[in-house]
């Protein structure tokens, strides 16, 4: 047993604590973040003929990458779409996540604790999963629902083609994304006191009045929370229009930024524009992020 003299001081027992934690940040997180930074300054110039390892030479390229992200019309298109995708993913899967997260909140609801868990099971499932699911469920050769329209005599949409590619993506992260947001939601509404909702009734309201003019304005917070890490989810999205697109011929390569990252690190090799791109839209992430938050709190202290 160690001696009082030899043992480490209590207060460096959080730092040990915290250390695997803060390794892991570091390496995983910190680090190819950085390395990332580094490769966006830097270009491959190829000297004389080109020929052989030698004449291929890595060097600095100051701001030259993100000059050229920036002025790409790819990236500035893909941006387009997604920020089409978002407007209709976002408010449809908040809209639905606040709707089940109020009727489950309602007194005497039968079943409640069944109906989260089948609200919130297709968050379990992996994105790429939930992508491939519904992506042969878009196919008109081998989807049961357009075997049905078809037996009926009618003919379904097409969600692989034109702008029904924004539907069948927003479908997807519809189907995917209530669940969570409707469980944190509906997490917040149960922490709000009962006494509340005991004296609204007692005055008359209906139970509609309660959660318009009670519950929403005071799980506002937790609304501004789902939207937040919505709207980040939304303008980094890869896994849903990358699975697609072997499903059809409308969606190109780059039809996402990230996907655009992915192409030129991947198929094209060119990992250095790649880098400046993540960077560009990592910078373009934070700033909408900062944005959207600044605007919230002014709106809040205006409020207050």
């Amino acid at each position: 047993m160690a001696s009082p003299s030899t043992r480490p001081p209590r207060r460096l027992a959080p730092y040990g604590f915290l250390a695997p934690a803060t390794l892991l940040f570091a390496l995983f997180f910190a680090l190819p973040i950085g390395y990332a930074v580094y490769l966006s300054f830097r270009a491959v110039r190829v000297k004389g003929l080109g020929l052989g390892s030698h004449a291929r030479q890595e060097v600095w390229a100051g701001l030259s990458n993100y000059s050229s992200a920036l002025a790409d019309s790819e990236l500035l298109a893909g941006s387009g779409r997604v920020l089409l995708y978002g407007a209709l993913l976002v408010p449809t899967m908040l809209g639905l996540a606040l709707f089940f997260a109020l009727l489950l909140d309602v007194p005497r609801v039968r079943f409640s604790a069944f109906s989260r868990l089948v609200i919130f099971l297709p968050y379990a499932v992996p994105g790429i999963v939930a992508s491939l699911l519904w992506g042969f469920l878009y196919l008109p050769t081998v989807s049961p629902g357009y075997f049905l329209l078809t037996q009926a005599g009618m003919s379904g949409p097409d969600l692989l083609h034109g702008n029904g590619l924004y539907l069948a993506m927003a479908n997807i992260a519809v189907w995917g994304g209530t669940g969570f947001n409707m469980i944190v939601i509906y997490t917040s509404l149960r922490a709000l006191p009962a006494e509340v909702y005991e004296a609204a009734r007692l005055d008359g309201c209906s139970e509609l009045q309660i959660a318009l003019r009670i519950k929403i304005p005071m799980v506002a917070p937790s609304l501004v929370l789902t939207f937040f890490f919505s709207m980040i989810a939304t303008l980094q999205v890869f896994a849903e229009p990358m699975t697609l697109k072997p499903l059809t011929n409308s969606m190109t390569s780059t039809w996402s930024p990230l996907m655009k990252v992915y192409r030129d690190a991947f198929v094209n090799g060119n990992v250095f524009s790649a880098a400046a791109t993540s960077v560009v839209i990592a910078l373009a992430t934070l700033v909408l992020s900062f944005g959207f938050l600044k605007l919230v709190n002014k709106r809040a202290d205006g409020g207050s």
